[in-house]
């Protein structure tokens, strides 16, 4: 099994398009309702689907970068605002927060090892 996509809802597409260009993720399909994003590594790809109205959902969005703090930096100098700059977390990834301007959480991060094999991984 493999994860293909996460859709994410947005307000107005246009915004959200050129936010996630300037993230610089590569647009595939770009029509007035819908537009999917493939990501700069890998395999893995995103969506954003317009809404009429808000929808509070509560999902956060992860992006991983080896050179975090230097895509943070690229981020900055372009007007990326952040809600949090690259912080190091208790749970051992190195992390950034901000929000797309329809309001969804985004995290950008960097785990290493400790991605998939944390100290307290659950042993099979």
């Amino acid at each position: 099994m493999d994860l293909n996509q996460v859709t994410l809802p947005v307000l107005d597409m246009k915004k959200a398009v050129a936010f996630y260009h300037v993230l610089g993720f590569t647009l595939i399909v770009d029509t007035p309702h819908y537009a999917r994003f493939e990501c700069p590594m890998g395999q893995s790809t995103f969506s954003l689907s317009l809404e009429p109205e808000p929808i509070g959902n509560g999902a956060v969005i992860y992006f991983e970068h080896a050179e975090l703090d230097s895509w943070v930096n690229d981020l900055l100098a372009k007007g990326i605002e952040f809600a949090q700059l690259p912080t190091d977390e208790a749970y051992l990834w190195r992390e950034a927060v901000l929000f797309d301007p329809s309001g969804n959480k985004l995290k950008l991060y960097w785990a290493g090892e400790n991605r998939l094999n944390p100290p307290w991984r659950v042993k099979s």
